[in-house]
Parts: structure tokens; sequence; C-alpha cells
């Protein structure tokens, strides 16, 4: 047999010949499928390739972020290599997330010395759930009325400022820090992972949920809208204890294993750092408008009407659904209008102390039956006003011939709570219809007809006062005389 040498050949004309070779052997592909020749471009157009294209990781895939967010609990063992990290949390208990400074020097100097605000929500991993969140935290609502998914641990917080809650959004809360300084929020998660399983037979293998953290910086309208970083990690949530259970369980199994299948997993860490993320979608709503409190919420724009049912303080029995309504919401009782939509005035006031608070909780449901009921603080003075008239007067001389008696005079009672003569000039004022301003001095009439300047001082010392009032009109206004 002989050999030839041959000389090498020129790259040009070897890779020239590759891709001749490489298209021939595609040209065929899909014609057996009874589909036209394609080109490669045409397969990776395909949105699978797209798809896999969007997750790749950026080149600056080694950044350092401005922020990072360091969750206090560990993760599981029991995670591949390449899979998110899990944390294991327990039901109620308060977990700690320390917020990190991580900006490199004059990096965004415009937050330097100003706050950020953060929202942090608990979320649905799986997208099923994503699509009908709605749908399943009204489910959760109707299950545990009173109740919020997530919750902030403020006495053990450190650093944050104005923490918000809206009663809506029973799974985010809000607040302010500053990035120079320590700051560490602890949150607690109140519902369980297995509570939106399709089938609840027990046993059930719980959904996982995320913790996502937005943090925005302020715009030259004060408005905290700009978007400066969004990180989360995935989590489950157990019955108390059930996390400890489980973290134990899967380092036994992961135990158990041969040393090549350890290898596959991931080393459990005692803390969880929060992954780089997109912003979430409902993000944008943050803007600088009056947020509630934990407690509160403003609703302006329900009609007002029929208030011949809807008494200020209380609610009457005539009071229809919608009048109930309405006085629940100018009462502070917003979260919970859903549950007694078609409760009248009468179906509020028929129920129970008991039915109150199951239905609302402890705190809101003692304070709606107290509300409900009408308890009224009573006022700390209440003093008997009466106009006297010149006519009165003289058909009272010329009747009994000494105006000793009070049988023409009508009296009205005015109720004072902070007893200040500021306060008896505001009532009189309203009482008469007239400005405060026009009332110069009110004085009380002493012994043998003194005229006595009525102070703060007065007041406090008169337990129920019943009076007539007559009203002299000089250059100053208005003096008040109390007989």
């Amino acid at each position: 047999m002989a050999w030839a040498l041959k000389l090498p050949l020129a790259d040009e004309v070897i890779e020239s010949g590759l891709v001749q070779d490489f298209d021939a052997s595609l040209s065929g592909i899909g014609q057996e499928l009874g589909a036209g020749a394609y080109s490669m471009s045409d397969v990776l157009a395909l949105p699978i390739f797209k798809q896999e294209e969007s997750n790749l990781p950026p080149d600056s895939e080694n950044k350092i972020l401005p922020f990072q967010y360091v969750l206090c609990a560990a993760t599981s063992p029991a995670v591949k290599l390449h899979d998110e990290t899990l944390t294991y949390l327990n039901q109620g208990q308060s977990y700690e997330i320390r917020m990190l400074d991580n900006r490199k020097m004059g990096e965004l100097p415009e937050i330097t010395g100003k706050m950020v605000k953060s929202i942090l929500r608990v979320v649905f991993h799986d997208r099923r759930l994503q699509y009908t969140e709605h749908q399943q935290l009204e489910g959760w609502r109707w299950n545990r009325p009173g109740d919020r998914i997530l919750d902030l641990d403020i006495p053990m917080s450190v650093g944050i400022v104005d923490p918000r809650a809206n009663p809506t959004q029973l799974n985010t809360v809000e607040f302010l820090w500053d990035p120079s300084k320590r700051t560490s929020v602890f949150i607690q998660v109140h519902c369980i992972s297995t509570e939106f399983t399709m089938r609840k037979h027990g046993g059930e293998k719980g959904v996982p949920f995320r913790i996502q953290i937005d943090t925005f910086k302020e715009n030259e309208a004060g408005e905290y809208t700009e978007h400066l970083h969004s990180a989360s990690c995935q989590i489950k949530v157990f019955k108390p204890k059930g996390a400890d259970r489980k973290q134990k369980t899967d380092r036994e199994k992961m135990e158990k294993r041969a040393p090549q299948e350890k290898e596959k997993y991931q080393p459990s860490y005692e803390t969880t750092i929060l992954t780089e993320c997109s912003p979430w979608p409902e993000a944008t709503y943050v803007n600088n408008s009056p947020s509630p409190g934990f407690s509160t919420t403003t609703h302006n724009s329900l009609p007002v009407s029929s208030l011949s049912t809807l008494n200020k303080q209380n609610l009457l029995p005539t009071a229809t659904p919608q009048e109930a309504q309405q006085w629940l919401h100018r009462n502070r009782f917003s979260p919970f209008c859903r549950l007694f939509t078609n409760f009248s005035g009468a179906d509020l006031l028929k129920l129970t102390r008991e039915d109150v608070i199951q239905i609302c909780g402890p705190a809101d449901g003692i304070r709606l039956f107290n509300a409900l009921k009408g308890r009224v603080v009573r006022p700390r003075l209440t003093i008997y006003v009466c106009q006297e008239s010149q006519q009165a007067r003289e058909q009272q001389k010329h009747e009994n011939g000494d105006g000793s008696s009070s049988a023409y005079f009508v009296y009205h009672a005015i109720y004072l709570e902070e007893l200040t003569a500021v306060e008896l000039t505001e009532k009189i004022a309203q009482l008469f219809n007239i400005s405060p301003r026009q009332i110069s001095q009110i004085f009380k009439q002493g012994p043998t007809g003194i005229h006595v300047l009525v102070s703060d001082e007065v007041i406090c010392l008169v337990t129920v006062l019943s009076v007539t009032v007559s009203t002299a009109e000089t250059n100053d206004g208005y003096h008040i005389i109390l007989k």
C-alpha cells in the first residue's frame, strides 16, 4: 500500500467544504414528514431556542449588585447542584432579613444620605398559581378572615422607617430604610404551603412560595417609583416546628446516600442569599400617595346617602346592606366588608361577641363589637344652656314678679371632652350659629352678681352646669354671660 502525502489545505478551503457538507446534510430534514426543506437559521429561530437563549446568564454575571438581602434561615441540603436553593420556614415565626449596601465607591451617589423604599412580598413560585393569584388570595382571606399572609415584626426590626401594610394586599409590606445604616427587617409568614394544594386529603406536597424584595429610589417629585434592585428566594412554609423536622429529614436522607451521589447536591448553608430577579409586575403601583397603615385604610369613592338611618356613631337596625357597608367603611372595618356584603344593620346587631371575634379575629372583633353596640365615651362635662331673650325676661317679670321661672326657656346640652375654654367657646358658637371669633370673652355670673372670667381651671371645677346665656354685643365682639 502506498501512502500519498498531501500538502495542508488552506483554512478557507476546509471551512467552505465543511459548510457545504453541513448544508447538504440538513437540506433533507423534514422531507419525510412532507415538509419543505429549510435552513439552519429557521431552526434557530424556533421559540424553544429563543427561550433557552433568554435564560442564559449575561456576560456581566459576576457584577456587584448595589444591594444584597440575606434571609437568616438555613437552606435545604436536598437540592441539586444547578437548582435554585430552597429554604424551609415555620408558620408565624419571625425570621430576619438583613438589608446590606453593596455599592462600590461612587456608585449611585444620588441615594447617598437618602432613604430608599423596599416592597417585600410573598408570592407563588409556580406559574400556574401566579396566573390565579387573585382568586387564591381571596379564597385564603375567606377561610382566614382578619389574618394576613405576611407581617412585619416591628419590635425586632432595626433601621426601618414608616412600615406600612395595606389591608387589601395581604401578602405585601413596605418600608423605608437608609442603606448607609444597619437595617434588619423581621418577617412572619402566616400561610402554609399545603393550604394551596389542589387536593387536601393529608400528606400533600406543599406548593413553594417566593420571597421577593423590590427596592426603589425617590424621583424629583418625591415619589418612590425609580427601580433600583430586585431579588428573591424560594421557600416552603410549614406548621410550627414543621420546618425543623423537614430540615432534619432531608439531612438524614443525604447522609445515607453514597459519596458520589452526595456530590450532585448542594451543601446546606446557614443563611439564604436572595438572588437578583426581575421586578415584580405589580411593583409599578408604588407612588407617593398616602399608604394605609397596619390597621387603617381610606375609601373616598363611596357615596354618602340616606344618612337618616346612619348615625355618625351607631349603626341602626333599619340600615340597609348598602348603608351597613358605608358604616363599616367609615369606622375602619373595610377589610371585612366582603364578609358582610349582604348583612343589614339588624343582621350585624344580632351578632354576639363570640361570633364577631371568630369572624374578624380578637383585636378587630372586639373593636367591631363595641362599635356595633354603640359604646361611646361619656363626656367629661355636660352644660345645659339656653339663650335668654329680652321678651322672655319681660314676660317672666309680668307673670311671676321675680323672673325666677324657667318655663319659657328651652335648654340645649353641650358636651365637653377636653374641659377647655376654647372648646366651650366653639360649642356655644356652633349652638347659636355665630363664629367663634365673634365671642371675645365668656363670664360666669358669681355671688352678688359679679362676672368671673371663665378659664380652663373654672371649667375643671364644675361637674354639671345648668345656665342661661345672656349675650352682650360690644365693639370687640360678643360677651357671653353664664348665669
